[in-house]
Formats: C-alpha cells, structure tokens, sequence
C-alpha cells in the first residue's frame, strides 16, 4: 500500500512573525522557513507504517515555490521514498491544494493519505477535508493513534469529553493531531541519501488544476497590544472597574 503524505513550507515556529509595511500580509524574506510541525507528525505517521509493514512507499507531496523542494528533502530524509512538487508562485489556498492533490492521488492511487490537520501560518484546517470530499473517501481527522487492518483503519482521536475510536474503510483521509507520534531527526547519512531520491516536479496545467485564489485577503494587521494593568484598593473598587469599565458583570 502506498502512503501519500502533504507537507507544507512555513515560516520556523521559533521566529517571531512580523507583518509588512504595507499590511499585505507577513514577512518572509530572509525569514527561516522550516516544515509545518503537523506535516512532521504525518512524515514520521507514514514512514512507521512502512516499518511495521503496513505500508509499503511512502510519496510526499508538497505545493508551492521551488524552495519547497527543501522541505520535501527533510521528509526524504526522516525516511519517505520519493516527492513529487507541484512548482507554482501562486498563492495557495487549501481548496487549491486539495484540488492538486487530488490529481497526484489520481495518478498515484495510494491506499491513504496522511495531512497535517493544520498549517501553523495560516490555520485553516481545511485542506484533509476538502481532499476527501473531492474524492468522496471517508476521513479521520484529529489523529491522537492510527492502527491499520487488511482493508480499515482504527483511529482514536481527542475530543472534548475524552477520546473517541472511529473505523473508516481504506482508501481513506487522516489528519494528525499533536499527541500522534514524536518525529524523528534526519540523520546526516539519511540527509545525503535524500540528496539522491527521486523528485518530480510538476506544474498545476499539467494536472489540470486552476489554482487561482478565491479568496482576497484585505488587510493583514497585528494584534493590539494588551493595555498595563492596575493595582486595586478593595474588592468594591474591583468589582466596579470589571462592571462599568470592563463591562464582563
């Protein structure tokens, strides 16, 4: 069975995000960029099921400019077998994605696929959904543990009040949540070995995909800065600044 994993190339969780001059969005030149931590979790997810032999390739997916063919190396080295890049200066929402996505999975017909269940830049949480409308499988998200059969998959998943099990019918959609693994380091051995795995690059017109924004964003702004707090003499001062000026009673 084939394993499609998506990653994605954000902007380092260690580095403080800063907005452009003219509120356009955020700035990313000579930003140290790095694969979404979710994405991570599903690289290290895919590359365990092969090792248990549940899985016998793994593909990683990745759309975006040609510097994402950087983050695809990373999961080449933690273990994936081969990428394939979907090259386009574009920008990119998740319909977009999934719609590409659902081309690669066409052509490579995997028996899962494993996403992220969010981007750290963005936090649509959208693109596992929409693949697996696109492509009418069943779907798991929020993966905390994933268990594979002859032909399902047994995924446990945190909710509110607890944990939940679902079973879906292979092929599916999973996404993975935090607690679902700790990945691994790439190696420097692994890291020259991924140097030399194969890696197709593709065009969106080749796949047929319009990727074309639906959305426009107006304005892209930092949070308002957070007003110094004040000492208070007694408990009725206090309970007249949280009703008159607070207004929360």
């Amino acid at each position: 069975m084939k394993v499609l994993v998506a990653v994605k190339r954000v902007i380092d969780y260690n580095v403080k995000i800063r907005v452009k001059a003219d509120n356009t969005g955020v700035e990313t030149a000579n930003v140290k960029m790095s694969m979404n931590p979710f994405d991570e979790i599903a690289v290290e997810e895919a590359i365990r099921l092969r090792e248990k032999g549940a899985a016998t390739e793994v593909i990683v997916f990745s759309a975006g400019p040609a510097q994402c063919q950087e983050t695809i190396r990373t999961a080449l080295a933690m273990g994936a077998d081969r990428g394939v890049l979907v090259q386009t200066d574009a920008e990119l929402q998740p319909l977009a994605v999934a719609k590409l996505m659902k081309a690669v999975v066409d052509k490579e017909q995997p028996g899962l696929v494993i996403v992220g269940k969010q981007a750290i830049d963005d936090d649509s949480n959208q693109t596992g959904q929409m693949l697996a409308a696109l492509l009418d499988w069943p779907q798991a998200v929020f993966a905390s543990k994933v268990e594979i059969g002859a032909d399902n998959a047994t995924v446990t998943r945190e909710i509110d009040g607890g944990l939940e099990t679902v079973e879906v019918k292979l092929p599916a959609i999973i996404t993975t949540d935090l607690r679902l693994n700790t990945p691994r380091y790439a190696t420097l051995p692994n890291i020259m070995k991924a140097k030399k795995k194969p890696l197709e690059v593709v065009k969106p017109d080749a796949l047929g995909v319009d990727v074309a924004p639906r959305v426009k964003t107006l304005k892209v702004a930092e949070p308002g800065q957070r007003k110094a707090g004040v000492m208070v003499k007694d408990v009725a001062e206090l309970v007249d600044k949280l009703k008159n000026e607070a207004k929360v009673i």
